[in-house]
């Protein structure tokens, strides 16, 4: 019975509390607000904190002699009281699992009933010892820091079971190959007396499994393993297809024939593996070429189902094999839409810089509510326990005005020991290890080699942050193990929908309140794309995008040329805003595309042929040196394949050709361009071709010849 729909609400007060849970107290007077939903998205409630009293009624037959009742509530945002017909059945924490309370006392007691929930979601104003485990709803530079997402914001309903319920429901993936797949099952299974119950697995239509398992009284953990005979693998969208099967566990108890309980859930059978950075699916490598995403909405319990799954259909149309989704749990919605399109997902656990002590076994077992619900999915293809645990909640656009005491500050934080770092990030890793030996699991992400670590993935933030976004291929070379996996780089960009910073006001924009709300660092936009420099808002938004674009074309042309020697992949960052924003996303909240996608999807495509990138200017007589790469992923070596290359320039040219394979899932060095810069001054162009049997690519780089 779903519960969902128009329930009452008032913001607590002592009084309320302790008169709210009882059946025959007055709520009429109270204002109404949707459930599933965030509090703020009601006009009653947008600019409370909280917390909030929620009441709603409903009719309940009475269950029949035998059968159990269940309250389920999928989803508060962050922690809940929960009563029953003014008896109180229990709290909850966390945000993105559900919680569930035997109710079946209550249920035979009476048909009509009354719910009441108070909500809490406390704003994490001690940003370096936040509290709650909510990662970037309560704590990101892409969100409106004033933003709550405190409510009820997923499904709330009663469920039914004979003695025995399946409380909890794990399938794991262990292991696949062409031969078989070995299917890890863990349930748990309440039974309300002790009895013997009957278990039958259903893997599709093929595969069946059947046990006795005596049960206590209470709750019984059993684990088993499926195996499944020459199985269908499911497969990233670049490797294959995307076969799925529904995994399903009946209970029977004692002697009856009616099922006491059922789940189910859909899997695909796909074994996948990490090696110094490299991932491997089923046995076969892949580069994987991905971005960051935030919550597809910030209120994420507004987001449509259609809108989840186009996050992942523009992902995959850019070419990118992985999302992550950066300190999150989504909707259920986003997991099936990446199991059935094939796209990977780099899965964080929803913490987002730094903590307080007091966490960490709420972080543990949260970390066990996490596999639960997503552990079944061929999707998920890594854990990783924490975003930049060293941040010290810093503004980092406070921070320019000192880079040299900020950069010491950085590095610091870096190499030394800290609680976030080194204790709490242990915990979550071991936690995730012991509860999932399927997927590779990073303690953080974006963490430099120190004593006692080589390191995890680096965030390279070259032409925004800091440097130029020239110096990236330098740090590349001279620091190869921060190549590794690059996770994190882009620039800021003015969104193509961009009403909500009135641009008819320019160049008076409300600077404040677009740093404030909108998440836009002026200051650092000041240093690269000034908008004084410009006359209209319409050239400083297309320069910015045409900046954005730049940084991730080179970024990506750059770590595809340092393929699996030693770059195992990349996430640029980032994919889609969550609200209207000036952030480093290549899509606007409406989904609209900026320059950064199409430099994105260009720089992702199966085959791309590239050059070392020439220098912005050169005099007369200046040497040019640059090599010229294909990069392929196809799965297949390319034959006979010719590379043309033309310099050009006001009234000249000069002409390259080579011809020769390319190995699959391959970086092959083809030639090098040499020249003089001839003395003509204006634009200088780099035009590469690559033209084989059914494959294509171009590519072309402009730089400038300047007077002596």
């Amino acid at each position: 019975m779903d519960l969902s729909g128009r329930w009452r609400a008032c913001v607590a007060d002592e009084a309320l509390r302790r008169t709210y849970p009882e059946p025959d107290f007055d709520d009429r007077a109270w204002p109404e607000l949707d459930v599933p939903g965030h509090w703020r998205t009601s006009p009653a409630f947008a600019g409370t904190d909280g917390p909030l009293l929620y009441r709603t009624r409903f009719d309940l037959s009475r269950p029949a002699d035998g059968s159990r009742s269940w309250l389920v509530l999928d989803g508060l945002f962050y922690q809940g009281d929960v009563w029953l017909d003014g008896a109180y059945v229990g709290d909850t924490e966390g945000y993105f699992f559900p919680h569930t309370f035997e109710v079946t006392d209550a249920a035979r007691d009476r048909s009509e009933h009354v719910l009441a929930v108070e909500v809490a979601c406390a704003p994490q104003r001690e940003r370096k010892a936040k509290r709650n485990i909510t990662g970037v709803f309560q704590d990101w530079d892409c969100i409106d820091p004033d933003w709550n997402p405190g409510g009820i914001w997923r499904p709330v309903h009663i469920e039914q079971s004979g003695p025995v319920r399946i409380s909890r429901y794990r399938v794991l993936c262990q292991e696949a190959s062409q031969e078989q797949a070995v299917l890890n099952v863990r349930a748990v299974l309440d039974a309300s007396e002790a009895t013997t119950a009957q278990l039958r697995t259903q893997v599709g239509t093929t595969t069946e499994h059947t046990q006795e398992q005596p049960l206590a009284a209470g709750e019984n953990r059993v684990n088993w393993q499926v195996t499944v005979e020459r199985p269908a693998l499911w497969w990233p969208h670049a490797l294959g297809d995307q076969p799925l099967h529904d995994v399903t566990l009946e209970v029977r108890a004692g002697d009856t024939d009616a099922p006491s309980d059922t789940r189910s859930v859909r899997t695909g059978l796909r074994q996948v593996r990490m090696k110094n950075w490299i991932t491997t699916v089923n046995g076969e490598r892949l580069f994987l070429k991905g971005s960051n995403q935030g919550p597809t909405r910030t209120a994420l319990a507004d987001a449509r189902p259609d809108e989840l799954e186009r996050d992942v259909v523009l992902a995959k149309e850019a070419g990118l094999d992985v999302l992550r989704l950066l300190a999150h749990i989504s909707r259920p919605e986003l997991y099936d839409a990446a199991d059935r399109h094939g796209l990977l997902l780099w899965q964080d656990f929803p913490l987002q810089w730094t903590y307080a002590r007091g966490i960490r076994k709420q972080a543990a077992r949260q970390v066990r509510e996490a596999v639960d619900l997503l552990g079944h999915h061929p999707s998920v293809a890594i854990w990783c326990g924490h975003n930049d645990p060293i941040s010290l909640g810093a503004d980092p656009v406070a921070a320019m005005a000192r880079p040299t005491r900020s950069a010491a500050t950085y590095l610091t934080h870096q190499e030394l020991p800290s609680w976030n770092k080194t204790v709490l990030d242990a915990t979550v890793k071991r936690a995730f290890e012991k509860s999932d030996g399927s997927r590779p699991v990073i303690p953080h992400s974006g963490v430099l080699p120190h004593p006692g670590s080589v390191g995890t993935d680096t965030h390279a933030y070259f032409g925004w942050y800091h440097g130029d976004e020239r110096d990236f291929p330098a740090m590349c070379a001279a620091f190869p193990r921060l190549a590794r996996f690059v996770s994190e780089f882009g620039a800021q960009a003015v969104p193509t929908v961009a009403d909500f910073m009135h641009p008819e006001r320019w160049p008076q924009l409300d600077w404040e309140e677009l740093q404030h709300r909108h998440s836009m660092q002026k200051p650092i936009f000041d240093r690269h794309v000034p908008p004084a420099e410009f006359d209209t808002f319409a050239q400083w938004q297309a320069a910015t995008q045409r900046y954005q674009a730049d940084v991730i074309r080179f970024h990506i042309e750059t770590l595809r040329r340092l393929k699996y020697r030693p770059t195992g992949g990349f996430c640029q960052f980032s994919l889609g805003d969550s609200d209207a924003a000036v952030t480093w996303s290549v899509l606007d909240h409406q989904r609209e595309p900026k320059l950064g996608y199409d430099a994105l999807a260009a720089a992702c495509a199966p085959v791309i042929v590239v050059a070392d990138r020439p220098d912005a200017e050169y005099h007369p007589g200046d040497p040019l040196a640059l090599d010229v790469h294909v990069v392929s992923d196809l799965r297949a070596s390319i034959t006979s394949a010719t590379v043309t290359a033309r310099l050009g320039w006001r009234d000249g040219e000069h002409r390259w050709s080579w011809e020769g394979d390319v190995p699959a899932d391959g970086c092959v060095r083809i030639g090098t361009v040499q020249a003089l810069a001839p003395a003509a001054a204006g634009q200088l162009t780099l035009d590469l071709e690559l033209s084989a049997d059914g494959v294509k690519a171009a590519n072309s780089y402009v730089s400038s010849i300047v007077s002596p």
